[in-house]
């Protein structure tokens, strides 16, 4: 024990995430601290060590509570640092045999790494107990018996015990987590500004109608039972103070256990958390389970769109709608998150009127998507992100006729806006002028929308019933907001005009990409799917790459190659993922295919991807041979002729051979002439590539038949970009 008694004025540092300081020292005050100073993610106050051990136990908003040494200015090198931990008589907070951990943070010119910051700290302690007769203590930096604070920030030293030990937001009951959790103490503010307590007082209900893991609607039943949120943890940091009082702490325990007792009985408000996941349903309740409040919290599988007032509740009670739904971290979520919002407003306001809805979210433009407007707006951090939480309050019906029948009909989205009525005309627009086409062609993959309407600079490509949405990404000079607004103005319109499941819409963003930048990963999911080209059948993946394992532009000169292939011995160069080769090899109904061929490439991914074409239409990998190889190294070494050769290369590629990097205009003319070189006499190269302004060296004209077919390659989904490719159809001079 020291000579610390429990009514003596301490100073004490409280650490919480950005964005929370207020509430937090609100939080405080309530608890018996006076609060000196709010700073960023922290507050100082003033208080007893009485009040210091109930923060630990009651604090709901806080991560860690410092106990403060020692606080100065001036403290720049590491010799100072040094120093003035040496002044502090460590034995009165240090036990024998104690073990110790410092965590530094900050920085200053002298001290840049925060090991070195901690090592210092360390040096100094180790130094004070040794003058004072003590041996060296032990470090455990993983589960030490006293945690030490440092912070460093402009010249300004801070040290002090942790009295929290591990985080106060880890209540302990959260071993389930489910989808990217909010922390206990980020949901417990969201609570705080929703007016939950109060609320709770007044047995009001609560709804999380996505609650994940449960942590919104179990940190509003710790609220509404007075149950203090640390109150089952077994060990805090001061248990390894040698300030520490066993019997105050002892006694606030038990005063916290009764509350507890009694808040559990009297707890008067009736609280829900619906979601789709029966994993997140699981997960909840057995999180609700350890936090001791599982007769509290009612959990139940309902997806957005089956969410309904609760027969338990009785008719005049109102209450609150709170929750955390996905706002699109990864850019591939957010074609099912339009209809979401959009389900979630329109469900909101057919059953709960007169509620209000507090809406978390890190995209506020999806927040508008629930047709409602919110009345207040608070900023928060979770964890790097920006968010915002909206509270809404639901407009009450008019009339009990009017209430009885909006509960019988169907909730109603909100109104398209002026410019997505006129996105989703131009679609139908499209759809129309291809109708007959494609009951033609047979064809189910097809280009529907090519930034026909230059606000909604959108490439829509159709594979069957699902769509890939690839955003051109617009200039610097355009609004971001609204162009973030017109994009989920589209995403909202898609499934609704194509008659797609909105999961089933699959976004990305676009760029100008140079070399292999399109071949890479976007996620890694997996997930592909068969499609119909022809005789073909294709894998495609519209979820892990930017492009999806299939030029649609091609199409036509797949076809052509089909055509021509019959009895040939063919090549691919740059094969990507093998689809010439498939068509080649498959030929025509009445003549059949290629006898073999050869696919060269340098990716691995794509190969196997090629592979898989292969075998997907029961070709014999035996005749049609994938190779792994640089194409200009394959074509200078290779002795084959071939008799149909199909040239696609990038408009940019990383090659050794040609001058570190391949430039298609540049270097076009020493690839096709290594080409030619294994194209067999009265055969034929076809030659194609993306570089929108290209043109042929003239010098191949000159030893070649060339014949530019460009324009006849163009199926009527692709007409609007007569740029998009060239294709030229190269024979030896010889050749009749």
């Amino acid at each position: 024990m020291s000579d610390v008694q429990p009514s003596d004025s301490m100073n004490f540092f409280a650490t919480c995430p950005k964005g929370i300081e207020a509430l937090l020292a609100a939080e405080l005050e309530v608890l018996g601290g006076t609060v000196t100073k709010t700073t960023v993610a922290g507050v100082h106050f003033e208080a007893s060590l009485e009040v210091g051990y109930r923060a630990c136990l009651w604090s709901r908003l806080a991560n860690r509570l410092v106990l403060c040494l020692f606080r100065e200015d001036g403290i720049d090198h590491p010799e100072q640092v040094k120093t003035v931990t040496q002044t502090i008589d460590w034995r009165d907070h240090l036990p024998p045999d104690a073990t110790l951990a410092v965590d530094f943070h900050g920085q200053s010119e002298q001290i840049r790494h925060t090991r070195f910051g901690a090592q210092t700290v360390k040096d100094g302690v180790v130094d004070s107990l040794r003058t004072a007769g003590r041996e060296r203590p032990s470090v455990d930096i993983g589960n030490p018996d006293l945690r030490l604070y440092a912070h460093l920030h402009r010249g300004r030293l801070t040290l002090g015990i942790d009295l929290s030990g591990e985080s106060l937001h880890k209540r302990g009951y959260r071993r389930e987590l489910g989808h990217a959790p909010l922390k206990e103490n980020l949901a417990a503010a969201l609570l705080v500004r929703a007016g939950w307590p109060a609320r709770a007082k007044a047995g009001e209900a609560l709804i999380d109608p996505l609650c994940g893991a449960g942590t919104l609607p179990i940190e509003a039943a710790l609220m509404a039972a007075d149950i203090a949120p640390n109150l089952p943890r077994e060990r805090f940091g001061f248990h390894g103070w040698a300030g520490h009082d066993p019997v105050l702490w002892r006694d606030l325990k038990r005063e916290a256990e009764a509350r507890a007792s009694i808040g559990r009985k009297r707890c008067k408000a009736r609280l829900y958390g619906f979601d789709q996941s029966p994993q997140a349903i699981a997960a909840a309740k057995a999180n609700a389970m350890r936090a001791g409040i599982p007769a509290l919290v009612e959990f139940k599988g309902a997806s957005v769109g089956q969410l309904q007032r609760p027969e338990a509740l009785a008719s005049d009670v109102n209450g609150l709608l709170i929750t955390n739904p996905p706002y699109g971290e990864r850019l591939g979520e957010l074609p099912a998150l339009v209809p979401l919002y959009a389900d979630l407003g329109a469900r909101v306001q057919q059953q709960f009127p007169g509620w209000r809805l507090a809406l978390f979210t890190g995209n506020p433009d999806l927040g508008h998507r629930t047709g409602l407007r919110a009345a207040k707006q608070y900023a928060f951090k979770n964890g790097p992100l920006d968010c915002k939480l909206l509270l809404i309050d639901i407009p009450e019906t008019a009339g009990e006729q009017d209430a009885e029948t909006a509960q019988e009909a169907p909730p109603s989205r909100p109104a398209r806006s002026e410019g997505a009525q006129m996105f989703a005309n131009r679609l139908e627009k499209n759809r129309k002028r291809l109708k007959k086409w494609l009951e033609r062609s047979g064809e189910s993959c097809y280009r529907l929308y090519d930034a026909d309407m230059p606000e909604y600079a959108l490439a829509i490509d159709v594979y069957g019933e699902r769509v890939h949405v690839q955003e051109y990404a617009p200039p610097k000079s355009v609004d971001a907001a609204q162009a973030q607004r017109r994009l989920l103005d589209a995403l909202g319109v898609i499934p609704e005009v194509l008659g797609v499941r909105a999961e089933h819409v699959h976004f990305k963003q676009r760029e100008r990409q140079a070399g292999k930048a399109q071949y890479q990963k976007q996620a890694a999911s997996g997930e592909r799917f068969q499609v119909r080209e022809g005789r073909a059948r294709l894998w495609v993946n519209l979820r892990d790459y930017l492009d999806t394992g299939l030029f649609l532009d091609h199409r036509p000169v797949r076809r052509l190659l089909a055509e021509l292939a019959p009895g040939t011995r063919f090549l691919n160069l740059f094969c990507y993922t093998g689809t010439a080769t498939v068509q080649a090899a498959l030929g025509t109904e009445e003549k059949g295919g290629a006898s073999d061929s050869v696919s060269v490439d340098l990716s691995n991914t794509y190969l196997d991807w090629a592979r898989d074409n292969i075998a997907l239409n029961r070709l014999d990998p035996s005749r049609h041979r994938v190779v792994r190889d640089d194409c200009l190294r394959w074509l200078e070494t290779a002795g084959s002729e071939f008799d149909l050769i199909f040239l696609d290369p990038p408009t940019f590629s990383n090659s050794k051979r040609m001058e570190a990097t391949l430039d298609i205009q540049r270097d076009h003319g020493r690839l096709v002439e290594l080409t030619m070189a294994r194209l067999a006499r009265g055969g034929t190269l076809v030659f194609s590539n993306n570089q929108r302004r290209f043109t042929l060296d003239p010098v191949l004209a000159e030893r070649y038949r060339v014949e530019d077919i460009s324009a006849r390659t163009f199926d009527p989904d692709f007409q609007r970009r007569p740029d998009l490719h060239h294709c030229f159809l190269i024979r030896h001079r010889e050749a009749k």
